[in-house]
């Protein structure tokens, strides 16, 4: 009974830093399921796994690298589950800034989201994980445990396909006589 209390209280930094994580694992679970729920259970799940098997992290330092990969592994197992692969709703709802918020700012990120959830799933994976989440190419390879020359590549195209969609639609939306320019 007291070895396994001394070793709990050893623990308590990492544990605490696991349960912090939440927020960052949250935003990247909905960018890749498009889905609130459903990327709270995909984190409460990670976070369970995390803290039941934290023994098993070997560098502290890599603890967010080590923690994508459990969510990395619980969405393709909730993939699995589902088979029948249903396409994502065109329009997500986008957190209101309240009642003075910019509404040409909100249409904006509303837009971007879309073209986002539109996005094959392993291209909105590497997508958020290196822009949203600030990740090396390098991590992102161990973390999805898929070749560097894949994550490049994949990125390129996620990319170049989201800028594809938001030209495409602010070509689509914008009246005769009038140009918006998109910088690269």
């Amino acid at each position: 009974m007291w070895v396994m209390r001394a070793k709990n209280e050893t623990n308590q930094p990492l544990r605490r830093r696991i349960a912090e994580s939440r927020d960052r694992l949250f935003r990247v679970a909905l960018v890749w399921c498009g889905d609130e729920m459903l990327a709270d259970d995909l984190v409460q799940e990670t976070l369970a796994s995390g803290l039941v098997n934290s023994h098993q992290l070997r560098d502290e330092n890599r603890l967010f690298a080590w923690l994508y990969s459990i969510l990395n592994n619980n969405w393709h197992q909730y993939l699995r589950r589902r088979k029948p692969h249903t396409e994502l709703d065109d329009e997500q709802q986008c957190e209101a800034n309240g009642p003075l918020g910019n509404c040409q700012e909100m249409e904006i990120v509303a837009r971007v989201r879309c073209a986002v959830a539109r996005l094959p799933d392993d291209q909105r994976q590497i997508l958020s994980l290196v822009d949203l989440e600030g990740f090396s190419y390098c991590e992102v390879a161990e973390t999805l445990s898929i070749p560097i020359g894949t994550v490049m590549s994949r990125l390129h195209r996620a990319r170049k396909n989201l800028l594809g969609q938001l030209e495409q639609h602010t070509a689509d939306a914008t009246p005769r006589g009038k140009h918006i320019r998109i910088v690269k």
